[in-house]
């Protein structure tokens, strides 16, 4: 569905955005990996991705919160793939904490990472778009970017902000063959999830289980997890030419979260 697009994906090296990443190199997109972790088990997943899925896959450490480094990583991807046809802005972080009690560098960094670095990719990326006349943009939002949560409130604000900057850039490209979205998933057992399911458990001192059903049972009728290849499956929608007359759109997969 893909062959001969080119992608960068950001915060690639687990949860979603390895799901998304696998998901455009199996439809046949050259890939270009972004994120931290150990260089060795990272060069695994690039050689065997690249392997799997007979395309090109290769890996940038660009630091999210650095705009040049940002902008090195799309223009990398430019220099060894020809071209970046595909931009995903998955990179993330989080911190929990009631807002008087929220440090101003968490404020700082979430905002960078999960916000400013999309501006940054998407920024370097149009060029190239525009002069092809043809670019798919996949923002990883939340459903927390259509609704909110106590103690959360860099994270909110900032996936409330990518729902804005997805809609300004698809009205400055509704005409040239590009379009922008946002993916609004809800709970994913990515890192950040896990560790807010073992916290609850520690404090009720109740079973890992127990508390995933908790958590759940706060907002999602489905009371099922999303699953980070169901993101990926819809990445890969968005990006093909099924849904080029989709742009602007913030698309809930959250088990009727936003239903309520």
């Amino acid at each position: 569905m893909l062959k001969g697009k080119s992608a960068v994906v950001t915060g690639s090296t687990s949860g979603i955005g390895r799901a998304v990443a696998e998901a455009l190199a199996e439809a046949g997109a050259n890939v270009m990996l972004n994120g931290f972790g150990d260089k060795a088990e990272i060069e695994g997943l690039r050689a065997d991705l690249a392997q799997r899925a007979q395309v090109k896959v290769l890996y940038h450490g660009a630091d999210m919160t650095k705009p040049k480094e940002v902008v090195d990583l799309v223009k990398a991807a430019e220099a060894s793939f020809g071209a970046v046809d595909i931009v995903v802005n998955n990179a993330g972080t989080q911190h929990v904490s009631p807002i008087e009690d929220f440090p101003p560098e968490k404020w700082d960094m979430i905002i960078a990472i999960n916000l400013s670095s999309a501006f940054h990719t998407i920024r370097a990326a149009m060029p190239g778009m525009k002069k092809r006349r043809w670019g798919r943009i996949v923002n990883i939002a939340s459903v927390h970017g259509l609704v909110a949560s106590k103690d959360k409130v860099a994270y909110v604000a900032a996936k409330h902000g990518i729902l804005g900057l997805t809609k300004v850039v698809a009205l400055e490209t509704a005409p040239l063959g590009i379009t922008c979205n946002a993916i609004c998933p809800g709970w994913v057992k990515t890192p950040l999830v896990v560790k807010q399911i073992e916290d609850r458990a520690a404090a009720n001192k109740i079973s890992l289980e127990e508390a995933g059903i908790a958590l759940l049972s706060d907002k999602m009728p489905s009371l099922t997890f999303v699953k980070a290849e169901e993101i990926g499956a819809l990445a890969v929608f968005l990006s093909s030419p099924a849904a080029s007359a989709i742009t602007g759109a913030a698309i809930p997969i959250d088990g009727a979260w936003t239903a309520q």
